[in-house]
């Protein structure tokens, strides 16, 4: 077999990319079809459902469930807000009145006449689904959500954490070799994305969080560092939802790894631009990759081997599995029948040139495709 396919690890100046958009319930559209939208573009907006409050109606004025009917002084489906009184009991002789308070603002449901319990539901609450992405509204699904879609610099990472964020792209230092210090990152990086060198440690995330910066983009981070600035072990679920106070994306690995000099050059150029990252990731079934995206004025879009899955000799692969997690390579051979590994499993391998020389035999579920050129 000369060829084989495998997931891919986007990095291009010239990358045409879709989002989707959708609300978790049915709600209402607020774009249309055709419309130019900014990362902050709200495009869809619905209400949850407010929560639940009960309270036992009956038992707080000392009554039969179903004499509660005569003595409430709200009805079922009116608004009321929290401490005011929705029923009175009649006492002994006009003296001895208990009252009863809704626990809560919002609206009295329903009351029970067997079990006596009063259903308060809380104010809706507003969901709302930005664009994420600065670019043009492709289709719109009624009611549910858009697709946007838009062209520019497009790096895809191998791990990262926190939210979707956007701001300007700024340049903290010019080495992509140099690792990213606390004393690079000034209160002029406020809201920015800082595109960083080989590693940023945990003084400089912490100093990130500090000013306020929307995302740092690093070659590589120690696996200690990330343990303490989020305070627990990182697991294999998805990543994405952490709320550290910035969006992480590491485009090498674990550990003091120099950015490729492809990604550092296409962020370098993109500098200046608002670019939205996102530091979700998950490596097993269904990839999701960190990214950072730039839109821009292109007119010819890039096609690299990435688009097309296919791997074959020659290609440039990136390992994401230990002992060489993170390391660049080239396929130097595909065998085309499965071989035995130590665990006495047979899966499909090649066999990949490291920078240094190395050589080494690996199972091809252990690699990705990168468009950088080695």
């Amino acid at each position: 077999m000369g060829h084989a396919y495998t997931p891919g690890l986007k990095v291009s100046a010239a990358a045409e990319y879709s989002r989707r958009r959708i609300l978790p319930i049915p709600g209402e559209v607020l774009v249309k079809q055709g419309d130019q939208v900014g990362p902050d573009t709200v495009v869809a907006r619905a209400l949850l459902p407010g929560n639940v409050v009960t309270l036992n109606l009956a038992q707080k004025l000392g009554v039969a469930a179903a004499d509660l009917a005569d003595l409430m002084l709200v009805a079922d489906g009116a608004d009321v807000t929290e401490g005011q009184s929705i029923a009175q009991s009649k006492g002994i002789f006009g003296f001895m009145k208990q009252t009863a308070e809704s626990p809560t603002t919002g609206t009295l449901e329903s009351v029970s006449k067997v079990s006596g319990q009063a259903i308060f539901r809380e104010p809706p609450i507003p969901v709302e689904v930005k664009a994420y992405v600065a670019g043009t509204i492709a289709s719109v699904s009624e009611g549910l959500g858009v697709e946007v879609e838009a062209r520019g610099t497009m790096v895809q990472g191998i791990f990262g954490i926190g939210p979707e964020t956007s701001g300007p792209i700024v340049l903290a230092t010019d080495d992509p070799s140099r690792p990213l210090t606390a004393g690079d990152l000034t209160e002029e990086h406020r809201g920015a994305v800082v595109v960083g060198g080989s590693i940023a440690g945990l003084a400089a995330l912490r100093r990130a969080v500090e000013i306020g910066a929307a995302a740092v983009i690093v070659g590589g981070i120690d696996a200690a560092d990330l343990k303490q600035l989020l305070g627990y072990d990182i697991g294999v679920a998805i990543t994405g939802h952490e709320s550290v106070g910035v969006t992480v994306v590491i485009t090498e690995g674990f550990g003091e790894l120099a950015m490729a000099h492809k990604t550092f050059r296409l962020l370098s150029e993109a500098a200046g631009r608002v670019a939205s990252v996102s530091g979700a990731t998950q490596i097993r079934a269904g990839v999701l990759r960190p990214e950072v995206l730039a839109p821009g004025e292109i007119t010819q879009v890039e096609k690299t081997a990435v688009d097309t899955g296919l791997l074959e000799i020659d290609s440039s692969i990136r390992i994401i599995r230990d002992p060489h997690f993170g390391s660049l390579g080239t396929v130097v051979e595909l065998p085309p029948e499965p071989a035995a590994l130590d665990t006495e499993a047979k899966v499909r391998i090649l066999t990949v040139a490291l920078p240094d020389g190395e050589r080494v035999t690996l199972p091809r579920a252990n690699v990705e495709l990168v468009d950088e050129t080695l």
